[in-house]
This record gives C-alpha cells, structure tokens and sequence, in this order.
C-alpha cells in the first residue's frame, strides 16, 4: 500500500512538471479561447491553492510556495486581458491586440520553468528518500527498480539541484554498504555498481573523491569476479578516472584477479575483462603495467590470439600503450621490448612469434 501511495505521488508530481513545461514552452497556453485557464494552468493553480497546508514546515518547497503565488498573479493578469473581458466588437478587437503584446507571456514562461525545475527537485527528493528507505529494507526488485530509475536520473548530466539533493541523502553512502554487504543480491550490487559509474560521469570532481578513498572499488573489483555486468562498469570507472583508479587497484593488490579473469569459462567476461586490460595499459602508470606483465599477461593474451576468440590481442594492448597517457616515452620504449621480449618467450613456435612481433612492432588495428 506505500509503495502504491509512493507511485502516485511520483505520477502527480511528474503530471505537474509536464503543465508547468507546456505552459514554459508556450505561454499563450495558460489561458483557452475563452479567457479561461488552461488544463496545464487550472493544474498549477489548483496546486497553489492547497500550497499552504501541503508545503508547510517543508522549508524545500518554500520557493515553489512562492513562485506558484507569482504565477497565479500572472495569470490573473492574462485573464483581464482575454476577449472575453472587453463589451462588443471594436472593444473585443482591441483585447485581442492587446493581449498580443503582453509583456507578460514572458514571465509566466519564466516562473513555469522555475515551477518546472522546482517540481523536479521535489521528485529528486522523493526518489533519493525512497531509494534510500528500499536499500534498508525492501524487496530486491524495488532495489534493483530504484537504483536505475536513479541512474537513468543522474545520466541525464548535471544539474545542480541534483546535486543538492544526492549530497543531502548521502546516496553514494546508501549505495556503497550495499555493494559492502555480502548478503545482498547480485542483480542489486550489479544495479549499485553500475549507479556508482552514473555517479562518477554525473560529477567526477564531487564523486572521484569518495570512490577512490572508499571500499567501493575493491568490492566491484569482488563483484566483478562473477559479473561481466559489473565488469564492465569498471571499465567505465577506469576510463572516467583513469590512473589515480589503477593506482588504487594496483596498491589494493586486485590487478591480479583481473588478469585472471581473461581466463574465465564465461566469453563474455573474457571480452570484458580483455576491455579493461586494455583501459589500465591506455591510462596506467609504469608501476601497475609492470604487475600486469608480472602476472602473465602476454601469454595469456597469447593463449586467446592462439585461440582466435581475440584477433591481435597482444597487439592491440602495446598499441593502447604506445598511445596511451599514463607513460612517459621512455617508459613506452621500454615496456614495449618487454613484451617483444615476452612473446619471443611465450610463443610455441618461431613461426608464431614472427607473427605476433610484426603485429606488435609494426602496428595492427586497435
């Protein structure tokens, strides 16, 4: 029954945000051919009205309290102005004209899209609150349905208001004792996982932070061991914060277990897996790629190109650092002859290697 009661504040909430965006969208809107309000403005007035009792002692919605009260002036205004005001044909003339020029369809599309956004910071709230009360305590599937209701949020790029409201909820907190707590289902952490990616592209300045100095990467890392989902989003976490990420995962010790998955029975964690080898040798520093080839990297990638599962693996990896940020020149040179040195070392047959070396010295596509 409360989560139903929930939907339907969401739904009335979402149908206000719409009325206030047609009326924004056009102003001439707000009223009908016969000087009356429009549906969309009938919607926000009737909001006003009750605007007293139902926002009082919620200091959020103070500024929408006003700026309904500042619409309903206006439309007041626009209702004087409609034909249906003037006496006979020449005065009706001259209404019309009027109401053409007046100024004031400006402001009403101002105060709609203030009305608009505000409407929108309340359903952000709603949102943080209901996802915050479900990973306390709700089904699995209300977890998974909030956490990408509020990842498709977040994707939508910033917003400040957003902002506000995640930072006041401590969401990124709910989120990481979910992806912490062992008992917690794989599709929620898989959800959870892929929020803290949204997070990160929302505002990597306000979310990197946290991340890094967290537990959050260590678990999807763990998580990730079963979850080409998860997987995957790690990769994304890579490409977002690039070395200050790698160094993490190497200093944690948790490079290892992701060259280990490149040897997993699932392909598609063996893709995904491959994907994030090739984000650490674009973005890493010296350090994490030098674990990288300690672990057995090169015959691994050799082990898959000899497979024919990834054509040019071995390849594609000393291409993404040749071109990569996370090494100096010389660094480049010499990381280069080690795998040149390791594929003569790996490779079955003299025949072998002459193939993979002239893809690694002489270049194959990415």
């Amino acid at each position: 029954m409360e989560e139903k009661q929930e939907n339907k504040v969401l739904m009335a909430l979402e149908a206000l945000k719409k009325a206030s965006k047609d009326i924004e969208n056009n102003p001439n809107s707000g009223a009908d051919d016969s000087g009356g309000d429009s549906p969309s403005m009938k919607a926000l007035l009737e909001l006003e009205t009750g605007s007293e009792d139902l926002f009082s002692g919620d200091p959020n919605l103070s500024t929408l309290s006003h700026l309904l009260s500042h619409l309903k002036a206006l439309a007041s205004s626009l209702r004087s102005q409609s034909p249906s005001h003037g006496s006979g044909t020449g005065g009706g003339l001259l209404r019309r004209l009027l109401r053409r020029r007046f100024t004031g369809h400006g402001e009403i599309s101002r105060v709609a899209g203030s009305i608009g956004s505000e409407i929108q910071s309340w359903i952000d709230r709603e949102y943080a609150d209901n996802l915050i009360a479900a990973l306390r305590s709700q089904s699995d599937d209300e977890k998974i349905d909030l956490l990408s209701a509020m990842e498709t949020r977040v994707s939508r790029g910033f917003d400040q208001g957003l902002q506000d409201v995640l930072l006041k909820s401590d969401v990124y907190v709910a989120v990481e004792a979910v992806l912490t707590d062992k008992a917690a289902a794989k599709p929620v952490q898989e959800r959870a996982a892929a929020l803290v990616l949204a997070l990160v592209r929302f505002n990597k300045a306000v979310f990197v932070g946290p991340v890094l100095m967290g537990v959050a990467v260590g678990c999807i890392v763990s998580i990730a061991s079963g979850s080409a989902t998860t997987l995957r989003a790690l990769c994304g976490l890579i490409t977002h914060i690039k070395s200050p990420l790698i160094d993490v995962l190497h200093s944690d010790g948790k490079i290892p277990k992701l060259i280990s998955l490149l040897t997993s029975s699932d392909p598609e964690m063996r893709a995904a897996a491959f994907e994030c080898c090739l984000d650490i040798g674009y973005f890493g520093r010296k350090e994490a790629i030098e674990a990288m080839m300690g672990d057995g990297l090169v015959k691994i990638l050799m082990e898959l190109q000899r497979s024919g599962e990834i054509a040019s693996s071995v390849a594609r990896f000393a291409i993404q650092m040749e071109v990569g940020e996370g090494l100096r020149q010389r660094e480049k040179r010499a990381l280069k002859l080690e795998v040149v040195r390791r594929v003569k070392e790996d490779a079955m047959s003299d025949a072998e290697a002459a193939t993979v070396l002239t893809e690694v010295l002489w270049g194959s596509t990415p």
